[in-house]
């Protein structure tokens, strides 16, 4: 029987861009937001796009959600990919538009993108270098993918920082932590880089 992957459905807006992605590279997507369905999943991918505080409040709302996907993923040891502000949200908190709580799953906190230079633009918008650290996990590779972000995550802990990118200075391009990963950048929108990365988080063993 086929592995399932629950897409969380919490109104995110890239959530279809993401679930056709994980169909080209064969995934069996379940799209939900029933926190049964998410207990009983085998892997789970959270999206997100725009704020920090509307995805979150946006997860909050759906009654028993968060605390299915802390139970399989936290305590059942369920593979997870937090993608763009899916990623963010394993912080313990975003500064946009005030303090928000995250799902403190990954120790640091979400914040503005700083212009040290008047050349470097924000958002930090297209194609930039994925750059591997020590700490990172077999679904990672060197490559190119595609970034669109303002705030950047600050991780408090070296060794959950699995890969890096350059916008006027280093920003953390993916946090990983035993079964956790969030990737910044969009693999949906990353082309043969981000098929790549799906397909292997679908084989990911954590």
């Amino acid at each position: 029987m086929a592995e399932t992957t629950a897409l969380i459905d919490y109104g995110a807006g890239n959530l279809h861009s993401v679930e056709n992605a994980l169909r080209t590279v064969g995934a069996s997507v379940e799209v939900t937001a029933d926190p049964d369905k998410v207990r009983a999943a085998d892997r789970i991918v959270l999206p997100g796009v725009g704020s920090f505080r509307a995805c979150a409040e946006g997860l909050r709302a759906i009654s028993g959600l968060i605390e299915a996907m802390e139970e399989r993923v936290e305590v059942g040891g369920a593979p997870f990919l937090g993608v763009c502000v899916g990623m963010q949200l394993l912080a313990d908190r975003g500064l946009e538009h005030g303090t928000t709580p995250g799902l403190g799953w990954i120790a640091g906190e979400v914040r503005a993108i700083e212009r040290t230079d008047p050349a470097i633009k924000v958002p930090h918008m297209g194609w930039n270098d994925v750059a591997l650290t020590a700490h990172a996990v077999p679904v990672l590779e060197e490559g190119e993918a595609y970034f669109l972000h303002s705030f950047h995550f600050a991780a408090e802990d070296p060794a959950n920082i699995a890969a890096m990118t350059d916008h006027g200075g280093g920003l953390v391009a993916t946090v990983a932590r035993d079964n956790v990963l969030g990737v910044q950048f969009h693999p949906e929108k990353s082309q043969a880089y981000g098929l790549g990365l799906l397909a292997r988080f679908l084989e990911w063993r954590p």
